[in-house]
């Protein structure tokens, strides 16, 4: 926006201080004048006819007044100046930073020394926001990054489908039709999930209540044949816990989770627990999974679009494309809540969500 350019912050607390200090020089004096004027008659005592005392005073006093004020004024402006300018010397770095940052530069950082006061306050606030903005910044480069490469995988297997097909007359046309049915479903799903994601972060939904267990239980429903398919036991208890939100995106959050819990298990004779209930202000609902032994230092970034941990590959039907988690922790986030992943001792992996549980009534 252009706006036309008035004066400087520097000029106008130099102005400021050198009028205040002219004020105050010239009260000063008004108050030494008048109590002078006080202590002196306005005529020597004696006879009549002798000359006054105060426009002796007068003019005694108004040359040494007017040099006295001349001179608060050229000290005001002189020394304001300097001390505006050294006040205002953090709010330039910090200035620049901003400037920087609107350029794209995201990886200064002001770190400003000195006591704790207004301007070492801002500017921490500033480097907080400068390491949030370019840690979000490179996380959502990675993910275009993956989510190109996911795209592209489809896309090139039906390339290659469609490519080997017409050079090879004989390719078996139902053949062909399956296995691009396939891919185009896999795209599908990944685009889909792809908005699902963006729609969550975007906090784009209508809130109304919902009761986790209630959710917890059409979540486990819905994937038991595939818990029986792959021997593990699913069991859902707890009592109700009602939160508010979107009922839609909290079901996919549930169900991912337990979703993951039952892929990444066992081979055989794995385990699935689910609770709900309410923990102060808060509904919480709990995943647990046996499974495999998880390294401490993988758990944290399993939340992390398109990561696949050790041994966390696809491996088949409902094995998803790596955003399972990830969406679980954006609709979380959409929902003012906390999401906590721990590794069991024993194998497996524990997943803990919080959201805020509305008010009683």
């Amino acid at each position: 926006m252009d706006r036309r350019r008035g004066p400087s912050l520097r000029l106008k607390l130099t102005l400021s201080y050198a009028g205040f200090l002219l004020l105050a020089g010239a009260l000063l004096m008004t108050l030494l004048w008048l109590l002078l004027a006080r202590s002196f008659p306005a005529r020597a005592p004696g006879p009549p006819g002798l000359p006054a005392r105060r426009p002796g005073l007068l003019a005694v006093g108004g040359p040494a007044a007017a040099t006295a004020v001349a001179f608060l004024l050229f000290f005001g402006l002189l020394g304001g100046w300097v001390l505006a300018g050294r006040m205002l010397a953090p709010l330039t770095r910090i200035t620049e930073s901003a400037r920087r940052a609107s350029d794209g530069s995201l990886s200064h950082r002001i770190r400003m020394d000195g006591p704790e006061d207004e301007f070492r306050e801002l500017a921490d606030v500033l480097d907080t926001m400068l390491e949030r903005l370019e840690s979000q910044v490179a996380e959502q480069q990675r993910f275009a990054a993956n989510a190109s490469h996911e795209l592209r995988t489809p896309l090139a297997i039906s390339q290659t489908l469609l490519d080997v097909a017409r050079k090879d007359p004989t390719w078996d046309r139902d053949e062909l039709i399956e296995r691009l049915h396939v891919v185009n479903t896999r795209a599908i799903d990944l685009t889909e999930t792809l908005l699902l994601l963006s729609r969550s972060d975007r906090r784009s939904f209508t809130r109304e209540p919902v009761d986790l267990s209630l959710v917890a239980e059409q979540a486990a429903e819905t994937l038991l044949p595939l818990a029986e398919r792959r021997g593990i036991k699913l069991d859902v208890a707890g009592e109700a816990a009602r939160v508010t939100g979107s009922a839609e995106l909290v079901l996919r959050m549930v169900t991912n989770l337990v979703q993951n819990a039952i892929v990444h298990n066992l081979p055989t004779g794995g385990t699935v627990t689910v609770h709900t209930g309410p923990d102060g202000d808060a509904s919480v609902v709990r995943v647990e999974n046996t499974g495999p032994p998880l390294p401490p230092e993988l758990v944290p970034t399993l939340t992390e679009p398109f990561h696949r941990g050790t041994k966390r590959t696809r491996t088949g039907e409902h094995a998803g494309v790596g955003l399972g988690l990830a969406i679980v922790a954006s609709i979380v986030r959409a929902h003012d809540g906390t999401l906590e992943l721990a590794a069991r001792p024993e194998g497996g992996l524990v997943a803990v969500v919080r959201l805020p549980a509305p008010p009683a009534p």
